[in-house]
């Protein structure tokens, strides 16, 4: 596991929705649904479009490419509808008080 680093406050990310942070210079969409974090690869794997721009599928604990519809699993990035058929890279995510931190290699 790499370092952690703080990516936002809690509060910052909405429950239900993503949001798009930068992370050892990887673009990452972070996700919240509930009081629980996901972090994966915010380019989809089918086509370069970013998922953190999709709907966040709280009760499937996935999120949708707004482009073409392929949903990936937020706990581990493997593609639930196609055209998507590779996975989109996971990440370990905690929170530590008020901050969510997100580890990438």
């Amino acid at each position: 596991m790499g370092d952690w680093v703080r990516v936002c406050a809690r509060d910052d990310v909405d429950p239900g929705t993503a949001r798009k942070v930068e992370v050892a210079g990887m673009k990452v969409a972070l996700v919240r649904i509930g009081d629980d974090f996901y972090a994966v690869g915010d380019v989809c794997s089918h086509e370069d479009y970013s998922l953190s721009e999709g709907e966040v599928l709280s009760e499937d604990c996935e999120i949708e490419c707004w482009k073409h519809g392929s949903t990936f699993s937020l706990k581990t990035g493997e593609p639930r509808v196609l055209p998507a058929t590779a996975a989109v890279p996971t990440f370990a995510v905690r929170v530590d008080g008020d901050d969510v931190m997100v580890s990438v290699p």
